[in-house]
């Protein structure tokens, strides 16, 4: 709030008042009164001027400053009315019950949206559990005869006990904190259960894999983790090379402050201008339009449950040559319990 905009506001007053202020000179010069009262009153009604100009200007400046400073420090705007005091000028007051009323609607209706959005989530939650019963049940029963035709039924089973994960573990991924525990995991022991779980596909695609220097120990919650690397496999299995020998690679270093999980396929690669938006939510790049369908989905929900449990996701890539993903555990004991 500055002066010039705030004598703009005012200026049919200003202009008001030096207008009576002209017609009192004419009248006191017309009826010959001493030059010393014409001055006097000029100074007098100057002083009184400028005196309600600036405090009227000063009290309305503390208050929208206030409101103003407190806007921009604000995510969630429209809390704003809690951050500030009531005014003590009438429009101001007029303002603030207006501003506080419309907080209050506001508040409402977020928490309104709030608890249809959990009743969603819930709802998910429960489908994805009853749906993966009968998924469960169906490779049983494909197990049990292993004809070429029972393949063919456990790929698409598999296909949907995939997107079922990805769908629960995305309605879980917003409030992951609630439903994690950290401790110590062998990388060794994680790798192992995600290539369990893949071997059908594994073995289909003919695709080698390849590990070594796994047997680190990581501080990160297991169920999690094997989730992540899942998603990683899978993304490594859909776009391999048709013209060579399908690879991935998985290997762990150890540096000072944390340990590097890599996993390396010798795939069809990354454009270089899709590399920075993989982590993107539904984003599929080239790879998802030319070779497969694809969500665009995996990734982000890979690199958000990252950021929540505090490890660090690189992705490094060649069209044509290979992929490289990097998971940073750090060494730190921030979520041990005593």
């Amino acid at each position: 709030m500055n002066v010039r905009e705030y004598g703009k506001d005012h200026g049919g007053e200003i202009l008001i008042s030096f207008l009576f202020y002209g017609i009192m000179f004419l009248i006191l010069l017309a009826f010959r009164c001493p030059f010393s009262f014409i001055t006097l009153f000029s100074v007098l009604f100057f002083l009184g001027f400028f005196l309600v100009f600036f405090v009227g200007f000063f009290r309305k400046k503390k208050f929208y400053d206030e409101l103003f400073m407190n806007l921009n420090r604000l995510d969630q705007k429209y809390l704003v009315a809690e951050m500030v005091s009531e005014p003590d000028f009438y429009e101001g007051r007029l303002f603030y019950h207006a501003m506080y009323e419309i907080n209050k609607s506001m508040c409402e209706n977020v928490r309104k949206y709030q608890g249809n959005m959990n009743d969603f989530k819930d709802y998910i939650e429960m489908w994805v559990h009853e749906v993966k019963l009968p998924i469960a049940s169906l490779q049983l029963m494909c197990h049990n005869n292993r004809e070429l035709q029972a393949k063919k039924y456990m790929e698409q089973i598999r296909r949907l006990d995939r997107y079922t994960d990805q769908v629960l573990y995305y309605v879980r991924s917003e409030h992951a904190e609630k439903d994690y525990l950290i401790k110590e995991v062998n990388l060794q022991k994680a790798v192992s259960a995600v290539a369990v779980k893949n071997r059908d596909d594994l073995l289909g695609h003919g695709i080698d894999l390849q590990v070594e220097n796994l047997d680190c120990i990581v501080r990160t919650d297991g169920k999690w983790l094997e989730f992540i690397l899942n998603q990683i496999f899978n993304n490594s299995m859909k776009y391999r090379a048709e013209d060579r020998q399908p690879l991935i690679c998985v290997s762990a270093e150890e540096i000072s402050d944390a340990v590097i999980l890599h996993i390396r396929d010798n795939g069809i690669g990354i454009s270089a201008s899709d590399l920075p938006s993989v982590f993107q939510k539904s984003f599929t790049g080239e790879n998802g339009r030319a070779r497969a369908k694809s969500t665009g989905m995996g990734l982000y929900i890979v690199k958000q449950l990252c950021d929540r449990l505090g490890h660090k996701i690189e992705i490094l890539s060649e069209r044509g040559d290979y992929t490289e993903i990097k998971i940073w555990f750090g060494k730190h004991d921030f979520f041990c319990q005593s």
